[in-house]
C-alpha cells in the first residue's frame, strides 16, 4: 500500500491526472526507478491519443495532435525545463550564474532554439512512424523519455537546493541497469528491434544529458531532468525510426 501511494504520487508530480496522494516529495523521489512505468501510462493515453486522431485526420496533423497531447498531459512541466536550460546553455559566465538564468523564468534565445529543434524533431519523426504502429511507437516514446530521464539523474550532481536532488540521490541504484534491460525488453516485445533501439537511445541520450550539464553547470537541477525527458522522447522517436529504416 505505501508503493501504491508513492506511486500515486509519481502520477500527480508527472501529469494533469488528479491523483490524490499525500506522499511527499522525497517519498516519490524513492521510487524513481519505476519512473518509466508511469511513462508507459503516459504513453498508453498519447498513443491511443494518435491512434483515434489517425482514424479522422491527415497524418501530418496526427503527428501534432500526438505531440501536442503528450507536452499537455505532462502538465508543460518538463517543456519548461527544456526551454529553460537552452536559455543555460547559450550563456557564459560561472557555473553559478548558469544556474541562475536557468531559474530566470524570461525565454531567451537559447530556450526558443532548442525548443524549436527538439518539437520540430519530435513531430517529424512521429510522423515518420507508420500508422499501423502509431500506438505502439507513441507508447515506447513516452517511456523513453523517463529512461533518458533516469540516465541523466544517474550521472548528475545534485544541487543542495530544489527538488530535483531527491531524484537524482533516488537514480544511483545498481537496479538501474535491470531496470532499462526490462523496458527494454518490454520494447522489443512491443515492436520488435525498433522498439529496443528506442529505449536503448534513449538510455545513451540521458547518461550523455547528464555528463553535458556536468560539463556546463557542474550541477543538475530539475530544469535539466526535464529536459532530459523531452529530449528522451525525441531521441527515442529517432530511434525507432531509423531502426524501421535500417531493418
Amino acid at each position: 500500500m505505501d508503493f501504491l501511494r508513492k506511486f500515486a504520487g509519481l502520477i500527480s508530480f508527472s501529469t494533469v491526472f488528479p491523483v490524490g496522494s499525500d506522499a511527499t516529495v522525497e517519498e516519490v523521489a524513492s521510487i524513481t526507478l519505476h519512473w518509466p512505468l508511469v511513462g508507459a501510462l503516459i504513453g498508453a493515453v498519447v498513443g491511443s491519443g494518435g491512434l483515434l486522431a489517425s482514424l479522422i485526420l491527415p497524418y501530418p496533423v496526427v503527428a501534432c495532435v500526438a505531440y501536442a497531447l503528450a507536452i499537455w498531459f505532462t502538465g508543460f512541466h518538463h517543456l519548461d525545463g527544456l526551454i529553460d536550460m537552452g536559455d543555460a546553455l547559450m550563456s557564459h559566465g560561472s557555473f553559478e550564474r548558469k544556474i541562475e538564468i536557468m531559474r530566470d523564468p524570461r525565454i531567451g534565445t537559447g530556450g526558443l532554439g532548442l525548443l524549436i529543434i527538439v518539437s520540430s524533431l519530435t513531430v517529424a519523426s512521429i510522423y515518420s512512424i507508420p500508422s499501423d504502429i502509431i500506438f505502439q511507437g507513441l507508447l515506447i516514446s513516452e517511456v523513453s523519455a523517463k529512461i533518458c530521464l533516469t540516465g541523466c539523474a544517474l550521472v548528475s550532481r545534485p544541487l543542495d537546493s530544489g527538488t530535483g536532488r531527491h531524484f537524482i540521490a533516488a537514480a544511483r541504484s545498481p537496479l538501474i541497469a535491470p531496470v532499462w534491460v526490462i523496458w527494454s525488453a518490454a520494447a522489443y516485445l512491443l515492436l520488435g528491434i525498433p522498439g529496443a533501439a528506442g529505449v536503448a537511445v534513449a538510455a545513451a541520450s540521458g547518461v550523455f544529458m547528464g555528463f553535458t550539464a556536468r560539463r556546463n553547470f557542474y550541477w543538475s537541477t530539475g530544469d535539466v531532468l526535464g529536459a532530459s525527458n523531452e529530449i528522451g522522447r525525441m531521441m527515442g522517436l529517432l530511434g525507432i525510426v531509423a531502426a524501421i529504416q535500417l531493418t
